[in-house]
């Protein structure tokens, strides 16, 4: 199986290339191009692509692939919010990670919310410089907050037993609740009204778009923490940002963000930021933004790697197709 990889890092190479070499001879080519209309032709002579969140396969790209003979998407990530399934239905196959570290994601979602709320970066730059004033970076105990985990699967699951362990009350909205999970379930509308803290780990559909927006920041406490490991397209970005104005946030982690194809992963520091929204978050002293990183382990993407090429085995063969975003 000949596979092309696209928007690749010399770090995807870190465990992609011994575990084919090791195990299972694939012909693989990394590509550092995007995934998009203008790149899709390097797919040509390839039986699948693989692809990561900022990538986008659309209907007229799915239908050159399938014209070209590509058999499959592989995807790098569990969610697939980023191709057109229905074009893809019946033409091409479609396979996902369902699952690779989420305590990697969830430890991180703890770590921008520990660094919002403690002001630990800013305590860092100032010790840089021997300024050992503290004035200005006092925080609040998390003991006995209330934390809203939006999303309980396997990541808010991991998230849920982090605030247990900071002896955090804990409430959890889904829409498909996990009746084993010891935890008190909550309409959406109460947990955005009882939370200290938000933090979002549900995946990016019609029903979840925008979820955080006008009415639901007003529902909010003042001085409440967001934190979204998650997608970018949860948030509703000029909402957030009039509710960063209103005073609304003690602090907000984003380590997504809605419009963040082109930008993250990319170093962008000679460039002037035309994207108005991002440039005015990143002036707010109380908003973290990370690149799209909350899964940046090394066991994280050791079992990316692993279930990735074990998919492209698995079609290969003629085998069940576990992983298949169309099944």
């Amino acid at each position: 199986m000949k596979i092309a990889f696209y928007s690749t890092k010399p770090y995807d190479k870190l465990w992609f290339e011994p575990l084919n070499r090791e195990k299972y001879g694939f012909t693989i080519d990394f590509l550092e191009s995007p995934c998009k209309e203008a790149s899709i032709s390097l797919a040509k002579g390839y039986d699948a692509i693989c692809i990561f969140v900022n990538d986008h396969v659309t209907a007229p790209m799915v239908e050159e692939l399938h014209r070209m003979g590509v058999r499959a998407i592989l995807l790098r990530s569990t969610g697939y919010n980023h191709v057109d399934l229905e074009a893809a239905r019946g033409k091409i196959e479609v396979l996902r990670v369902p699952s690779y570290s989420p305590e990697a994601v969830a430890e991180y979602a703890m770590a921008m919310l520990l660094t919002v709320d403690r002001f630990t970066h800013k305590a860092y730059t100032r010790t840089r410089e021997f300024n050992m004033n503290i004035n200005g970076l006092m925080g609040r105990d998390l003991f006995r907050k209330t934390a809203g985990i939006v999303g309980t699967g396997k990541i808010g699951q991991a998230m849920i037993h982090i605030c247990k362990g900071f002896s955090m009350d804990v409430i959890a909205y889904d829409p498909y609740p996990n009746e084993g999970l010891s935890v008190k379930y909550v309409s959406k509308e109460e947990l955005f009204k009882d939370s200290d803290v938000i933090s979002l780990h549900c995946p990016l559909t019609e029903e979840t778009q925008h979820l955080i927006n006008d009415e639901s920041i007003r529902l909010m406490k003042k001085d409440i923490y967001l934190i979204n490991t998650s997608r970018g397209g949860l948030i509703d970005t000029p909402c957030l940002i009039e509710g960063l104005i209103q005073g609304t946030f003690a602090g907000v982690g984003l380590d997504v963000y809605e419009e963040e194809e082109g930008v993250f992963y990319e170093d962008r520091s000679n460039d002037i930021m035309m994207d108005e929204a991002l440039a005015r978050l990143t002036s707010f002293p109380n908003v973290l933004i990370s690149s799209h990183m909350g899964f940046f382990t090394r066991e994280a993407t050791k079992a990316i790697a692993e279930v990735t090429l074990e998919n492209a085995y698995a079609l290969e063969q003629g085998k069940e197709l576990k992983n298949s975003v169309l099944s």
